[in-house]
């Protein structure tokens, strides 16, 4: 089947369509038993969230546990937050998956995080051509992620920001190509739907290199700085 899950470039398709189907067959197997409290799929125990509540509700979260704090410290500090659970999800995930498909190759490992992202409601995957995933310092990946659920949580409830939301999907992503490329990579959003950008836009890099690739890349945009 054509890989309709996740957008990546052309070189890489036939193994995210082959990724595709497997974590079509695993959500398939999904079983739920109210009388239990109990959502399975896979045979692996998975919880369903409010979206809202991991993210717009959150941040007011931190403004009203923490009032001292002005909003430019409550939104780094709910930031590192987000980041961090979902960057070690990210991780775990990763490497239960990784387990259950047996792969080795780096770009095999990758390809489940975007299809199980969609499945999981987290958001569609668009890697750009740009990307350049290798296992060393030279990693780079430019990505959108349409219908990110932390964007689209500000946006149903009418809450434009002057700031990027989607800490956790920034930090999801990074968490799951660490784990599958063995490389300290951080996620930073540079366009983000919920502050009026078009996209919800992400460079991912080892954190020695993350703010020169946005430098270059802003240098190369000059109308995001406008």
């Amino acid at each position: 089947m054509a890989l309709q899950t996740a957008k990546v470039p052309a070189a890489f398709e036939p193994l995210f369509a082959q990724a595709q189907d497997y974590v079509r067959e695993y959500f398939g197997q999904r079983q739920e038993d109210p009388t239990q409290g109990t959502i399975a799929i896979g045979g692996e125990r998975y919880i369903l969230m409010r979206a809202a509540s991991m993210s717009v509700c959150f941040f007011e979260f931190i403004r009203n546990m923490y009032p001292a704090l002005d909003t430019n410290e409550a939104i780094e500090a709910a930031s590192r937050v987000l980041f961090d659970i979902a960057h070690n999800i990210g991780r775990a995930d990763a490497k239960a998956f990784h387990r259950a498909t047996e792969v080795t190759d780096p770009i095999a490992k990758l390809s489940t995080g975007p299809i199980h992202f969609a499945y999981t409601g987290w958001a569609f995957v668009d890697i750009s051509d740009e990307s350049n995933p290798t296992p060393d310092d030279d990693f780079y990946l430019l990505y959108d992620h349409p219908r990110s659920f932390e964007a689209d949580s500000w946006i149903s409830l009418e809450k434009k920001t002057s700031f990027c939301t989607c800490f956790m999907n920034a930090g999801y992503s990074s968490g799951w190509c660490e784990e599958s490329f063995a490389v300290v990579l951080v996620s930073r959003e540079i366009l983000c739907r919920a502050r009026g950008d078009e996209h919800c836009r992400f460079i991912m890099a080892p954190p020695g290199r993350i703010e020169a690739h946005i430098e270059e890349y802003v240098k190369n945009h000059p109308e995001l700085s406008g």
